[in-house]
């Protein structure tokens, strides 16, 4: 006859709380992990529809200008604010782990820093918007 080791229920009693604690920590973390999740999703989606929007409302101001007066912008910077737009409408706000977000956020900031350089406006796009020399 085999005696029972007197620590084998001690042994057993300690996998038994670590795997009940194991549990326990993934299942907070499935829900924390979940709302830190939306909460970064919410801000990091509104600043990027905060920036859309500053651009948007640039090409919409310098597109009304030149329906007032055709001739105040040079053919080209008229060409970048098309093409300004034309990234605006293929950005796709639907699908943000779109691959082709970052590449069309990088070429609207581009496009907005030359059309600015060449307008010779000084606005940047920090987070709002500002007078280059307010930064």
């Amino acid at each position: 006859m085999m005696m029972d080791d007197p620590f084998e229920s001690s042994v057993n009693l300690e996998e038994f709380h670590l795997k009940e604690g194991y549990d326990e920590g993934y299942s907070h973390g499935l829900v924390s992990g979940r709302d830190e999740g939306k909460q970064v999703g919410l801000k990091v989606g509104f600043e990027v529809g905060e920036e859309l929007g500053f651009y948007s409302g640039c090409i919409h101001i310098w597109t009304s200008a030149i329906k007032i007066d055709p001739t105040c912008f040079s053919s080209r910077a008229k060409t970048v604010i098309a093409q300004m737009q034309d990234l605006i409408d293929k950005y796709p706000l639907m699908d943000p782990e779109d691959l082709k977000v970052q590449e069309i956020m990088d070429s609207l900031r581009l496009k907005f820093k030359m059309l600015c350089s060449s307008l010779h406006v000084k606005l940047n796009y920090n987070g709002y918007p500002a007078e280059a020399n307010d930064t």
